[in-house]
């Protein structure tokens, strides 16, 4: 493997998370009539008979890797005065990453499982689906979520500080992260990746043409 092939993986790794994040977001069903999921009866109105919620989930979960390849290629670029920003942030992110991992296993695999059962059967699982929603058990870990936006924020500052982003484009990326952590408004987190699309998209077409 020669030295551009890592850069180019890293490359397209950035193009692609962002993409896949804000595909997911709007496949979501309900996407402009926004509510709250505070019960099981909000969960099963988005998921039940929902193909979309479904393929949008797994959609996501596909963006882990290329998340984890991206913010670990920024790692070993920062050098000078962003280098403590990419290894700290680069560490907190994969950790989120991680947990995001974990989040739409539980919301994705899960569920769509639940949704193959007849209406008696699925009747029956409606205390486990509340248990789901109020994160019970060790699914209390998925509170940790914001810790990938936050890591990459971290990491946005680094790449600010040495010059691999603009300070205008920088400051786009970390309002669209920051926005991602919303309590599940899917149009809010559409929103927030595509701020995120305007940033990492450009930056990873750059590394993977050597000008990043």
């Amino acid at each position: 493997m020669n030295e551009k092939t890592p850069r180019v993986i890293a490359g397209v790794a950035t193009i692609a998370f962002p993409l896949l994040l804000l595909t997911g977001f709007v496949l979501h069903p309900h996407l402009l009539s926004p509510h709250l999921t505070t019960t099981a009866e909000d969960l099963v109105a988005k998921f039940r008979h929902q193909t979309a919620f479904h393929v949008g989930h797994l959609v996501v979960f596909a963006a882990v890797p290329f998340i984890i390849v991206s913010v670990s290629y920024v790692v070993t670029t920062l050098k000078a005065a962003g280098r403590a920003y990419g290894i700290v942030g680069g560490l907190i992110a994969t950790i989120g990453a991680v947990i995001l991992a974990g989040d739409k296993g539980a919301l994705c695999i899960v569920l769509s499982a639940f949704d193959t059962l007849n209406d008696a059967d699925f009747d029956s699982i409606r205390p486990a689906l509340q248990a789901i929603v109020e994160r019970r058990g060790l699914l209390v870990i998925l509170w940790a979520l914001p810790l990938l936006s936050l890591g990459a924020i971290v990491q946005m500052v680094g790449m600010m500080k040495e010059g691999m982003v603009s300070r205008m484009s920088g400051v786009v990326a970390i309002v669209g992260l920051a926005i991602l952590n919303n309590p599940d408004i899917d149009i809010v987190s559409s929103v927030g990746a595509l701020l995120m699309c305007l940033t990492y998209v450009p930056l990873g077409a750059r590394i993977a043409a050597g000008r990043a």
